[in-house]
């Protein structure tokens, strides 16, 4: 019988077999960063997904939705555009709008401007959420997309090379002008089974690179993952909630099975 740990291998190997000519990271890191990849405040979501711990009395707690707006920025960022000098819809326009945005699969190439869905009345993301956050949570459906079948990863330790190959992955594409969507979790901790968008980063010292993160628990200001290449391995430098420390992270979204 095959043993659980030599499976998980195998398994990781897979699932990084689809970027088998991505840049060593030495290689990646001369380059110059480019520009962000998202604008933080304008292409993010103005409300919070909150803590169930922390608001526990609240009635109309919006929690366990950390994938469902994570994945949903990459959507909007895709196939959507603001249209602010259109006339603006009642809620009801809205939420039809965004269950239009966030049908299409996350991986899929962005949209030519002429074919995106246009949102009416607002510039950006973050002014529909804010001045319509209600109709925009109806739109954007149930947490039961928080249940990503590969979410089984988090009980499982990450070698060294693969989170390696991570960080490469996330490097390139970032490189290319994408964001990246990383499930997150320093389980077996029960503080953070979370995802975050990687839009950008920084080189740091001894190997270092700091990827700066949306987080859906944080809409006020950018989080902060690092990675470590002599430990081989993240590090939560800047997370909502989350002592800073070791933690795996994996790639999400970037394809139908991944």
């Amino acid at each position: 019988m095959i043993s659980v740990f030599p499976r998980l291998v195998v398994l990781l190997a897979l699932a990084s077999a689809g970027c088998a000519s991505v840049a060593s990271l030495e290689t990646a890191v001369r380059h110059p960063a480019p520009p962000p990849s998202l604008r933080f405040g304008a292409d993010t979501f103005a409300f919070p997904n909150e803590s169930r711990t922390k608001n526990q009395a609240k009635p109309d707690l919006y929690a366990n939705y950390c994938f469902v707006m994570a994945r949903a920025v990459s959507q909007f960022l895709r196939f959507a555009r603001f249209e602010p000098d259109a006339p603006k819809l009642e809620a009801a326009g809205y939420v039809a709008l965004v269950r239009q945005v966030v049908a299409r699969p996350p991986w899929e190439a962005p949209l030519p401007r002429d074919h995106r869905v246009t949102i009416p009345g607002y510039a950006s993301l973050h002014d529909l959420s804010g001045a319509e956050e209600a109709a925009v949570k109806e739109g954007l459906g149930s947490q039961v997309w928080t249940l990503h079948w590969t979410n089984w990863r988090v009980v499982f330790p990450a070698p060294g090379w693969h989170q390696e190959r991570v960080a490469r992955e996330a490097l390139a594409e970032l490189q290319a002008g994408r964001p990246v969507q990383l499930l997150v979790t320093n389980f077996p901790t029960p503080e953070l089974n979370h995802t975050v968008v990687a839009y950008g980063y920084r080189v740091a010292g001894e190997g270092a690179v700091e990827f700066v993160v949306y987080d859906p628990n944080d809409p006020y200001a950018p989080g902060l993952i690092t990675w470590s290449a002599a430990r081989q391995r993240f590090l939560a430098s800047r997370l909502f909630d989350t002592e800073p420390g070791a933690i795996r992270a994996f790639r999400m979204y970037h394809g139908p099975l991944l």
